[in-house]
């Protein structure tokens, strides 16, 4: 079963170039309209005991400043050396202090405007670090995003095309378990999604260089886990469903909320919390978090261990919920 599905998707021609095509277009086209000078934008973060607020500080009333909320100094001074800040803040009663990139010329701007709001003087503090291109940060989100699509549709909509058909209907006559055919489907899209993903990554990193702080072997664990994660989910949503309309439906309400929370194309840095919580409960989230921690920051598997127990965890949840939902026929 596990050989038969693979065929019938690499025989699938339309379906296996859109796998190819779409991410490599995609970090390409990205790469492209980003390549030149970005727009001034200036982001600070602030670590404080209290809310933030104009209180705190007469420079945190500069409204050409996007000012938001941090919670530990190491992962935010993190973002300082790689560009992903202009500046940190800490106002916390025991600290006054400030920290910005000597190599980031936003940084001197903005500590002239905080020299200039008045208020209790700050001590200076300075990193140093490259910036990092845009095309670095975006490459695990359009990976991510081309490999849940596949995994969901991919496992999703053929299982309801199988059921509504059909064809599973005579598989269920044969000696073909449940937990056999489900193994087999989840094994076939697996493998293929691992292959794609890796290829793509590999040929786009011939010309695009992406930056790699990390070991491979890490970021491949991610994307295995990853990938197993969101097949087992779109497993759960095919498990019962009869209507190919329905299934999606119900598989884009599952894709695109992790498409647009899940830090695909753009930070999710200070947005507001309740958008933060939510992005926090969905599988994808977790995925791009690893990935890029792994290739920006260097980590490696102890350090995005909450990641990948998230991902394991949700994995088996979905798988069991998958399977126990399983049904071979429309009635």
């Amino acid at each position: 079963m596990t050989w038969a599905r693979s065929l019938e998707f690499l025989r699938d021609r339309s379906a296996l170039g859109w796998n190819l095509m779409f991410p490599l277009l995609m970090v390409a086209g990205m790469a492209w309209i980003f390549s030149g000078p970005g727009q001034p934008l200036f982001k600070v973060a602030v670590i404080a005991d209290a809310p933030v607020q104009t209180a705190l500080h007469p420079f945190l009333a500069v409204k050409q400043v996007q000012f938001y909320a941090e919670t530990e100094l190491e992962p935010a001074l993190k973002k300082v050396e790689r560009h992903r800040v202009d500046m940190l803040l800490d106002l916390r009663e025991t600290q006054g202090r400030y920290w910005i990139n000597q190599t980031s010329p936003k940084g001197e701007v903005l500590e002239g405007l905080l020299r200039g709001a008045g208020g209790p003087v700050l001590a200076r503090g300075a990193v140093r670090g490259e910036a990092v291109r845009y095309v670095d940060w975006l490459a695990p989100g359009v990976l991510g995003m081309n490999m849940m699509f596949s995994c969901l549709f991919g496992i999703g909509y053929v299982i309801v095309r199988y059921r509504k058909s059909g064809y599973l209907k005579r598989l269920n006559a044969t000696p073909l378990t449940a937990l056999e055919f489900i193994l087999a489907q989840l094994i076939s899209r697996w493998l293929l999604i691992l292959t794609i993903t890796v290829g793509v990554f590999a040929g786009t990193d011939l010309f695009l260089h992406y930056r790699m702080e990390g070991s491979y072997a890490a970021l491949l664990a991610v994307t295995a886990l990853g990938a197993f994660n969101m097949i087992a989910l779109g497993l759960v949503v095919s498990a019962r469903v009869t209507s190919e309309e329905l299934a999606g439906g119900l598989l884009n309400v599952v894709s695109w909320p992790m498409m647009v929370l899940s830090g695909v194309f753009f930070s999710t840095d200070g947005a507001p919390g309740f958008l933060q919580t939510a992005a926090e409960l969905l599988p994808l989230t977790h995925l791009l978090t690893a990935a890029r921690a792994v290739m920006l920051d260097g980590a490696g598997l102890a350090a995005i261990s909450y990641q990948l127990t998230v991902l394991a965890l949700s994995a088996v949840v979905f798988l069991l919920l998958g399977a126990a939902g399983f049904r071979w026929t429309q009635d």
